[in-house]
């Protein structure tokens, strides 16, 4: 499979923006996906996962109740809502996948297929 990230852009404190991760050559209905984010001279940090089946989704603490993870098996695509963005929020993010039929997973070495990456700039 192959991902590319889009969506990314300049807003505001308190904005909305939308992430979309498209995937190509594999339906993503054989993969758990995530969304992970870095700033540059940091570790890549999950923000959150949707496991496969669309069964589960987990969220990290500094996201919850404002970031939604949905997908759409039709489009083979995976969101990213993100609500009340913060300055806090900009990094780069990424959406990644990895093959596999039901585990969780919450590390960057977990998965195995990355997307480009799409940069979010939270202004205050």
């Amino acid at each position: 499979v192959q991902l590319q990230a889009s969506g990314g852009g300049l807003v505001q404190a308190g904005a909305s923006l939308n992430l979309s991760c498209t995937a190509s050559g594999d339906s993503i209905t054989n993969y758990a996906m995530a969304w992970f984010r870095q700033i540059p001279g940091k570790r890549r940090e999950l923000v959150g996962h949707i496991k496969w089946g669309g069964s589960g989704t987990y969220y990290e603490d500094f996201v919850k109740g404002r970031f939604t993870i949905s997908r759409d098996t039709a489009k083979n695509t995976m969101d990213l809502q993100m609500n009340s963005l913060k300055p806090e929020d900009t990094a780069t993010y990424y959406c990644a996948a990895k093959r596999d039929y039901g585990g969780a997973y919450f590390y960057a070495s977990d998965f195995e297929t990355w997307g480009q990456g799409t940069l979010v700039t939270v202004s205050s």
